[in-house]
């Protein structure tokens, strides 16, 4: 296996960044044309993660599955990121179950924005309860012959929350960090935690091209640190993939995405 089978694109609608109330911090330019295969394609990146946001696309997804029909490993989003209120109340696991039985290159589910602290109506520390959760994986994994997992996102300021009932349901587990570039010691420091909490767990690790966190563009120097530590990591065999966010920057992100192009070019085609 070469590396670069283990690079996903986190794929979203072109300029759906741009057009959700968070840009007022992200400050992405405008101008994103790139969709998740194309933008994928222009990194060169062969695996999506296809993610709901601001509530699109709307189930059924077939029309998104045929555009990646040629696309090695998809795995689509039960519950798409904050934005998708209607995934507060229905999640699109069962489209997407509908969806790997029609097209074998889609292995799973990903919870986007899942874990959060909310105080009403009762304390809760996710979107869903443990035992949704539970359901949801015995679903994925006994609805077709063939096993798919699922994953969820884990942001860092949620890396301390009491949710060790909730890591035990998933397959995997993606560590992500809005607030990017971290210390060096800080981000190691931060897998390490991830780590821990997740024995027999797959893990990836989430690289934002664009640092949302400031509002501004990733230095190409702050790009390379990140993208450094996370490979770091895959070729020790602690994690299994690395997801780089987003094709809805990737053609507006300034220099780090050009670092990113040539740095994906210059590893990939190890063995790992």
């Amino acid at each position: 296996m070469k590396v670069k089978d283990c690079f996903w694109i986190w794929g979203q609608d072109a300029m759906s960044h741009q057009n959700a109330l968070g840009n007022a911090k992200w400050k992405l330019p405008g101008g994103n044309k790139l969709e998740p295969v194309e933008g994928a394609a222009y990194l060169g990146i062969p695996n999506i993660f296809r993610v709901v946001m601001c509530g699109k696309p709307v189930p059924p997804f077939d029309g998104e599955s045929e555009k990646m029909k040629n696309v090695p490993k998809v795995i689509y989003s039960a519950i798409g990121d904050s934005g998708s209120v209607r995934n507060d109340s229905e999640t699109d696991v069962e489209e997407v179950i509908r969806q790997a039985a029609k097209y074998p290159n889609v292995t799973g589910a990903v919870l986007d924005d899942f874990f959060g602290h909310r105080e009403k109506p009762v304390e809760s520390w996710a979107r869903y309860s443990s035992s949704y959760i539970h359901d949801m994986r015995e679903r994925l994994h006994t609805a077709l012959p063939r096993k798919l997992d699922l994953w969820v996102v884990w942001y860092k300021r949620g890396l301390q929350f009491p949710i060790d009932d909730y890591l035990r349901e998933f397959d995997g587990i993606t560590y992500w960090n809005m607030d990017t570039p971290a210390q060096k010691s800080e981000l190691r420091d931060d897998l390490d935690t991830m780590i821990g909490r997740t024995p027999g767990k797959k893990r990836m690790t989430g690289c934002y091209i664009w640092n949302y966190g400031a509002g501004k563009p990733l230095a190409p120097e702050e790009l390379k640190f990140e993208c450094e530590t996370y490979y770091d990591y895959l070729k020790k065999g602690k994690t299994e993939g690395i997801i780089f966010c987003s094709n809805t920057c990737a053609d507006v992100g300034g220099p780090a995405v050009d670092f990113l192009r040539g740095w994906i070019r210059e590893v990939g085609e190890e063995e790992i």
